[in-house]
């Protein structure tokens, strides 16, 4: 399958916060119930990832190829919206400031199956991939 895009966005209520704002990485800055989602389907599916990490601005799994090359997988809410979500490949340097930056086709069997399961889950609507 040829990758669909770097980034995707869609709507779903399954992956509401379940706890306050106060208890988020940052009030407004949702994804937690999804990145731990993600990582479960992915790996039911054969794509193993990290367990959900959090910055300020989100979550994200890593994924890393058989040669090592590293992704992240970013989890968010649209900024003002607990029912819209956006994802997106961020490529990790292997190198300082930045250099050797694996090409996003290693990233191909994660995405084709971010794909697939985004598209299988019932409460997942509007799907729009993008190049980020």
């Amino acid at each position: 399958m040829a990758i669909p895009g770097t980034a995707v966005t869609f709507r779903s209520d399954r992956f509401r916060p379940i706890l306050p704002d106060d208890s988020q990485v940052n009030p407004g800055r949702y994804g937690a119930e999804l990145a731990f989602w993600l990582c479960t389907e992915l790996a039911r599916h054969g794509v193993v990832t990290s367990y959900p990490n959090y910055e300020d601005w989100g979550w994200f799994i890593e994924y890393i190829t058989p040669n090592e090359d590293e992704f992240w997988l970013c989890c968010g809410n649209v900024d003002g919206s607990d029912d819209q979500w956006h994802c997106y490949l961020q490529t990790k340097s292997k190198g300082l400031f930045g250099g050797g930056k694996p090409r996003v086709e290693a990233a191909e069997p994660m995405l084709s199956v971010l794909d697939k399961v985004l598209a299988e889950e019932p409460s997942v609507q509007g799907i729009e991939w993008a190049a980020e």
